[in-house]
This record gives C-alpha cells, structure tokens and sequence, in this order.
C-alpha cells in the first residue's frame, strides 16, 4: 500500500504561483510513476502533470499547463512537487496526486492509477 498527502494549494490571483506538494508514505518501492490531476466543479477528472518514479526523470504535461507547470521529484522525501507559474482562473480545481505501480501503463489515464491522495484546492482569482 502507498498512501499520498497533499499539501500547497490555497488561493491566488491570475498570473501568480503556487507550489503542490505529495508526501509518499507505505510501499513506495512499489512506485513506477507519480501523476497530477485535477478536477474542477462538474467535470471530469484531468490528467495534468507526470514523472517517473525512479531511474529517468520522464516528465509529461497536458497541452494546457505546458510551459506553465513544472513536476519534479525528491526521492529522498519521497516527495512529489507541481510549480505552477502563470496561474489562470481555469486551472482552479480540486488537485490530486496519484501513484502507479504498472510500468505499462499509461500515464495520462486516471484508472491506471491505484493510489490516490485526498486532494488540496487550488483557486485562482481574475
């Protein structure tokens, strides 16, 4: 089992920053790639940022937050970061940190992810 805590969200004006934060915890050995969602009022939840867990540090973005999101990972705190620079109104949403143990897998898809944290919401004021 790997249990995730998030940490960092709050409330910004358009255009500013903030710093997510995901704690890994439990069978972390376990991990293969460590993802960013988020899911705003009334809509699905989206793919947002990815690493890889170990050895090359893979990074993937959606179209949306590229150029703007930044993932990195400290694997001696088994810690998990998403900067987000130039924040826009449509990035407010709840944002979850998730953890995958399938090396096959695609890192885009939300059901390929068994191990999710509770969520920190991020809101962007215009």
């Amino acid at each position: 089992q790997v249990q995730l805590v998030e940490s960092g969200g709050g409330l910004v004006q358009a255009g500013g920053s903030l710093r997510l934060s995901c704690a890994a915890s439990g069978s972390t050995f376990n991990i293969y790639d460590m993802g960013w969602f988020r899911q705003a009022p009334g809509k699905e939840r989206e793919f947002v940022a990815a690493i890889s867990w170990s050895g090359g540090r893979s990074t993937f973005y959606a179209d949306s937050v590229k150029g703007r999101f930044t993932i990195s990972r400290d694997n001696a705190k088994n810690t998990v970061y998403l900067q987000m620079n130039g924040l826009k109104p449509e990035d407010t949403a709840v944002y979850y940190c998730a953890a995958k143990t399938d090396p096959r897998s695609i890192v885009r898809i939300t059901t390929v992810y068994p191990y999710w944290g509770q969520g920190t919401q991020v809101t962007v004021s215009s």
